[in-house]
């Protein structure tokens, strides 16, 4: 259930009658726009009548809530999610690009990627330290090591990081070296996990699960944000389908959808969601195309001798040449990269 208050009610007023309906066992979350503030009402609301809050004078009127998310709902707060990571933002009219190495291998390597995507334009750098495989006997990353390198990376360049974390027990770890946590597709439902990255005051970047449905996708979020921490950030990375030319089948259509049910921002995977390099630019375009929020590419200097997904990372020369096209498209919606 919802409240909506009429225009440019006093604060006072919307705190006393936030307080009453309190007093009924629920909790309410408030999200204030620029002339408007709506109350969402979270717990069992079936045996509350909603006409006894039309009789505030200061209620425009009382909607309830059918689907099962409340906090990302954007009935809750319809004004659209800008999730801020220092001086960079995701949401709103720019446009975030991530890119960087699927897993962090050598100094050498992150340092000169970071500097190198940096350069095109790139606001965030990824690279993975801990790296969840299919196979127990493929590269698992650097662990500590590659946090560690991400430092540095991170204080030569200024970007801030993108790295996963796999378990409840990396959490703090993982929080010395990221500004942005990644809960990987392996661990969408993983509750624990959703629960303790939500006692965090880092962003959370959420990937879909290999056959999440949306409103599965969606309600992941729900228990991050229902344990106070509102920055989540979803991720689109193709799903599992019958198709086996590609590694997975992107759903642009999740894009608008996400965007329609919820308040969050929307970022797109093209690296993961195929598997192919050459395949990455042209569906980049298609997600911004289609309004995403942002962007997470994978870029390695010597894909042939990487040490993980080389097959779907770009060259830097070719990321610089898709974030100048990138740029044109964004124009399309009206923002900018």
């Amino acid at each position: 259930m919802i409240i909506i208050m009429k225009p440019n009610t006093e604060k006072e007023a919307i705190e006393k009658l936030k307080l009453k309906v309190e007093s009924l066992g629920v909790k309410v979350n408030m999200s204030e726009g620029e002339n408007c503030c709506v109350l969402g009402l979270i717990g069992d609301t079936r045996k509350i009548d909603p006409n006894q809050f039309l009789t505030d004078e200061n209620v425009d009127k009382v909607l309830r809530v059918q689907e099962p998310f409340k906090l990302a709902n954007r009935k809750f707060h319809p004004q659209d999610s800008v999730i801020k990571v220092g001086e960079n933002s995701i949401g709103g009219d720019k446009i975030a690009v991530m890119a960087g190495p699927c897993s962090v291998e050598s100094e050498e390597q992150i340092i000169s990627i970071a500097k190198q995507v940096k350069e095109s334009g790139a606001t965030f750098l990824r690279g993975g330290a801990f790296k969840p495989r299919t196979s127990p006997y493929s590269f698992q990353g650097l662990k500590e090591d590659g946090l560690e390198l991400l430092k540095l990376a991170k204080q030569e360049t200024g970007l801030p990081i993108v790295t996963e974390v796999m378990a409840v027990n990396q959490i703090e770890k993982v929080m010395e070296s990221a500004d942005i946590l990644q809960i990987g597709a392996r661990n969408m439902q993983n509750y624990d996990l959703l629960k303790e990255v939500g006692k965090t005051d880092k962003p959370i970047l959420l990937k879909r699960g290999f056959s999440a449905t949306i409103e599965e996708f969606i309600m992941s979020a729900e228990y991050i944000m229902a344990e106070g921490n509102q920055n989540v950030i979803f991720c689109e990375r193709g799903i599992r389908t019958f198709e086996t030319y590609t590694r997975n089948t992107l759903d642009l259509s999740a894009i608008p959808a996400l965007k329609k049910l919820t308040h969050l921002p929307v970022i797109v995977d093209p690296s993961h969601a195929t598997g192919l390099w050459w395949m990455v630019e042209p569906l980049a375009k298609a997600a911004i195309a289609v309004g995403a929020d942002g962007l997470i590419i994978e870029v390695h200097n010597d894909p042939a001798n990487a040490k993980c997904d080389g097959e779907q990372s770009i060259k830097p020369e070719r990321f610089d040449a898709l974030m100048k096209s990138l740029k044109e498209i964004a124009k399309i919606n009206g923002r900018t990269l």
